[in-house]
Parts: structure tokens; C-alpha cells; sequence
């Protein structure tokens, strides 16, 4: 991919995030008045190791996952138009894969189908839909950093539309195959969908095979750099973690977590990548 692709690319995501930026702030002025019921109506709360261990000392708010989601966007147009801004003349294939995890984020905003589904009564179809977008995003975005892990380590460039097709083709399968129950969602307001244990799994595998992609990257090409940004990986998917498990305040630390870890990463690949 030439680098007027990739920026081709990048402003694609920018203006999508954009508007979901846009979409997801008119939508949250409405729905504020139905969010305590949608909040109500919540099965249980979030899995995961940090949000259950953050749910042992707090009670799920209803306003804060429609912070968590606002924040969510927000941080994806923000970040994405940095990494345009600092990366436009920079030849790193790993930027762009880092760019789709970041745009990920903004799908967060599907979440707030369910309080406008208090309001408005909505068919299962545009639930269903939103539920597998929002799984599609969250995926997408997890592999879309081990792609940038394997870049990384040194898999050719050239192939870069080969890695980026093989991330959409199996995070479609997933997303597409996952069962999900349109009439129940947890205090995140996201969709309960099926195989949860098993995907975590999934994602801890991915998340552990990346950041050590990273640290052997730092071997193999003689560059402590790679060994910042694997700390950054970690960073950015702990924040990840903390902010779509957030039903509560404090769980919206993931998001200045999860920021820092993208400018580590962000900051480290453009030293590496500055003089070539």
C-alpha cells in the first residue's frame, strides 16, 4: 500500500468518526431522559477481569457508560486526526493498523440504541444490527493490533491489503456468528451476545501474542523502541478494558489510560520510522 493510500485511508477514518461523533452527541441530548430505565432494565454487569474487579467496590450509575461512550468517540476523532497530522509524510506500515484501533472506538457509540429503544419503539432488526457493528468494531480493533505486531516483526510490507483483508474477513465471520439476545443488555448498555468466556479468551491470546510480536521486534531489529510501544499496547488495551466495562465513575480512568498508551505507541513508532 503506497503512502497516499494509507492517508487516503486515514482520512476515510477520520471523516467516519466524525460522524459518528456528531450522530452520537445528538443522540445522547435526546436520550438522557430514558437513560435511568434503560440502566434499570440491565441484566447484570459487564465480564472481564478489571470490570468485575472495579464492580466488587462500586454500583453500576446510569450516566456513566453514556460518558464511557461519549469519551469512547471522542478519543477515536481525536486520535485519529493526530495520527493523520504526525504521520502524513511517515512510511510506517504499522500506523495504519494502530489508525484501525483507534477508529474502532467510535462504534462504541451503537450503545446508545438501547435507551433511544426506550423512547422510540425500535424492531429487533436495527438492535441486532448495532450489536454485531458494535461487536465488528471491538474485534476488528483487537486484531487490527496484532497486525500491527506482525508488521512489526517484519512480515512485508507489500502485503499489507493482504493483512488488512484477512482482519475484516474473520472479524466479519465473528460478528456475524455470534448469537445475540436483542431483549436483554448489561449496565454498559451493550447487547448480551453468546461465546463471552471464549472470546475473552480469544482476545487475552491475541493481546499476549502481540506485545511479545513487539518485545521481539525489539531483538530482531536492534530498536528499544518496540519495547516502549509493546508497553503502550499494554496501555492502550488495559484502558481499552476499563472503558467498555465502565458502568460506573471510576471506570472511566480507562480513558486517560488509554490515551497515554496511544501516544506511547504514536510517539515511539514515529522516532523509529523518522530517518528512513
Amino acid at each position: 500500500m503506497t503512502l497516499s493510500d494509507r492517508n487516503l485511508c486515514l482520512k476515510t477514518g477520520i471523516f467516519a468518526t466524525f460522524v459518528f461523533l456528531v450522530l452520537t452527541a445528538v443522540s445522547v441530548f435526546f436520550i438522557i431522559p430514558a437513560v435511568p430505565a434503560a440502566s434499570a432494565g440491565a441484566t447484570h454487569r459487564p465480564s472481564g477481569i478489571l470490570a468485575a474487579f472495579i464492580g466488587r467496590f462500586t454500583v453500576p450509575g446510569p450516566y456513566a457508560p453514556i460518558a464511557a461512550i461519549g469519551g469512547s468517540v471522542f478519543y477515536a476523532f481525536i486520535a485519529a486526526v493526530l495520527i493523520y497530522r504526525y504521520f502524513e509524510k511517515t512510511q510506517s506500515p504499522e500506523i495504519l493498523f494502530i489508525a484501525f484501533f483507534v477508529f474502532s472506538f467510535a462504534v462504541e457509540g451503537m450503545r446508545v440504541v438501547v435507551p433511544i429503544s426506550r423512547i422510540i419503539v425500535l424492531p429487533g432488526f436495527y438492535l441486532l444490527m448495532a450489536s454485531r457493528l458494535l461487536l465488528f468494531g471491538r474485534y476488528f480493533g483487537i486484531f487490527s493490533l496484532f497486525a500491527a505486531s506482525v508488521c512489526a516483526a517484519g512480515f512485508e510490507v507489500q502485503k499489507q491489503r493482504n493483512i488488512l483483508f484477512v482482519t475484516a474477513l474473520a472479524t466479519l465471520v465473528i460478528a456475524l456468528g455470534v448469537p445475540v439476545n436483542t431483549l436483554t443488555w448489561d449496565s454498559t448498555f451493550s447487547m448480551i451476545s453468546g461465546y463471552t468466556h471464549m472470546f475473552r479468551m480469544v482476545e487475552s491470546g491475541v493481546f499476549i501474542i502481540t506485545i511479545a510480536s513487539f518485545l521481539i521486534s525489539a531483538y530482531s531489529r536492534g530498536s528499544g523502541e518496540f519495547v516502549f510501544i509493546g508497553l503502550g499496547i499494554f496501555l492502550a488495551f488495559a484502558g481499552r478494558l476499563l472503558l467498555q466495562g465502565a458502568d460506573s465513575w471510576p471506570g472511566l480512568a480507562g480513558l486517560p489510560v488509554l490515551a497515554a498508551g496511544t501516544w506511547i505507541i504514536c510517539v515511539r513508532l514515529h522516532r523509529v520510522y523518522l530517518w528512513m
